[in-house]
C-alpha cells in the first residue's frame, strides 16, 4: 500500500520524495492522535483544527466532513500495506526471506504508527459504506498477499490455513500500541521471531 500520497507514521500522508509535510498531512497526523485517544465519535472538528493551529471550519478547505478525514486515513493505511507487501513477495530470492521481510514490514508499521493501528481497530465500522468497503476489499487483497508468500515458504499449507495463520499474526503484530515494554528495535526483532514461528508452525 504505498502510493505517492499513503499513509505515513501517525496517520498523515508521505509527501514525494520525503518533503515537509502538507497542511493536509499535519491533518491526518493530528486526527490519528486525537481518535487513537478519545475515538472517532469523542473528537470534534474544532479539537482536531486546535491541534494543527487552525480553526475547526478552516479544515473544510482540505476535507468535506470528519468522515471524510477517516476514510482517507484508514483507506491510506490499507493501500500502504497493499502496495509494501505486494512489492515484497515479488522480488526473488529465497522464499523464507521473503516471508520475513514480509513479517518484518508489518512489524515496523505497527511499531511506527501505533495511532493508526488503534484507530483502525476502533473505528472501522464508523467509515461510510463506500469506504468501508473498498478498505475491506483492500484488506482481503493484503491477507492473500501474505497466504502466497506463507504457502510458498510451507508447501504443504493448504489455503484456509494459511488465511488463518495470517489473521492470527494480524492480531499478535498489531498488539503493539500495547506492548511498549522493550526498545523499539528489540520489540521488532521479537514479534518477528514470533510472527515467523507461528506461521511455520502451521503446517
Amino acid at each position: 500500500m504505498i502510493p505517492s500520497a499513503a499513509t505515513s507514521p501517525g496517520g498523515g500522508t508521505i509527501p514525494p520524495g520525503g518533503g515537509k509535510p502538507s497542511r493536509r498531512d499535519q491533518i491526518l497526523t493530528a486526527a490519528a492522535e486525537l481518535f487513537a485517544q478519545h475515538g472517532f465519535r469523542g473528537v470534534g472538528i474544532d479539537d482536531i483544527g486546535a491541534a494543527v493551529g487552525i480553526t475547526g471550519p478552516a479544515l473544510y478547505r482540505h476535507f468535506r466532513s470528519k468522515d471524510a478525514m477517516l476514510g482517507e486515513m484508514l483507506t491510506g493505511i490499507s493501500e500502504y500495506l497493499l502496495a509494501g507487501g505486494t512489492e515484497r513477495v515479488r522480488r526473488s530470492g529465497d522464499v523464507d526471506a521473503i516471508l520475513a521481510g514480509l513479517v518484518r514490514f508489518h512489524v515496523d508499521f505497527a511499531l511506527q504508527q501505533p495511532a493508526l493501528i488503534t484507530v483502525h481497530e476502533r473505528s472501522l465500522a464508523s467509515l461510510a459504506d463506500e469506504d468501508r468497503r473498498r478498505v475491506r476489499r483492500l484488506q482481503r487483497q493484503y491477507v492473500e498477499v501474505w497466504v502466497t508468500a506463507l504457502r510458498a515458504a510451507v508447501p504443504r499449507l493448504d489455503e484456509p490455513h494459511a488465511r488463518s495463520a495470517a489473521h492470527a499474526v494480524f492480531g499478535l503484530i498489531n498488539s503493539t500500541p500495547h506492548n511498549r515494554h522493550l526498545p523499539h528495535e528489540d520489540l521488532a526483532e521479537l514479534l518477528t521471531r514470533l510472527a515467523l514461528g507461528a506461521l511455520y508452525a502451521a503446517k
